[in-house]
């Protein structure tokens, strides 16, 4: 039994929620319009200003994309209306991250910089403090292509269990491994 597929969505005033041929969801709103495809099977139900989604049987199927979909549909409207935000620390001397537009520049210990494109999409930013690790800021309407962008930039250098050095999520608890013990 889904219990986040009963969950009704509540919409804001601002937002606007349409089902295209195809059941294709499309959310408009203060921050911009998000399309979502949605399996056949699935009824969007829009009464006021919450909508539901209503599966047709109980087959595993069914039940599995009931949940999945109320919670794409929760992520678009959160997402025209407040955003996503993430944010990225680089741990370790010398590591850097400078973006030019969407152009995001990351020394990160290797032989030569790294040079990633970032989808229109996101809003890239960078600090640099004197004494601080370097941060890099993602924003986005999208939450699935921002946590995509996230695992990327991450996955060129993962933090190391000894120092801990690597790309991070800010507030991320690393699991931390003690060194060789020293002489007898």
């Amino acid at each position: 039994m889904s219990r986040i597929g009963k969950k009704p969505v509540e919409i804001p005033a601002g937002v606007t929620i349409t089902v295209g041929k195809d059941n294709e969801v499309v959310v408009k709103g203060p921050k911009g319009e998000l399309k979502q495809t949605i399996d056949r099977d699935i009824i969007v139900d829009i009464q006021g200003n919450t909508l539901e989604l209503k599966r047709p049987t109980e087959q595993i199927r069914h039940r599995a994309m009931h949940g999945l979909y109320r919670s794409l549909i929760s992520n678009m409207v959160k997402g025209v209306t407040e955003g996503f935000k993430k944010e990225l620390e680089l741990v370790g001397v010398g590591y850097k991250a400078v973006n030019t537009g969407n152009l995001l520049d990351l020394a990160l210990g290797y032989s030569h910089n790294i040079v990633l494109e970032v989808p229109s999409e996101l809003k890239v930013a960078t600090v640099t403090e004197k004494g601080k690790n370097p941060i890099i800021t993602l924003e986005s309407t999208d939450k699935q292509l921002l946590g995509a962008v996230c695992a990327k930039i991450r996955s060129l250098r993962k933090p190391e269990p000894y120092k801990g050095k690597g790309v991070k999520f800010v507030g991320e608890v690393l699991r931390r491994k003690a060194g060789k013990s020293a002489g007898k």
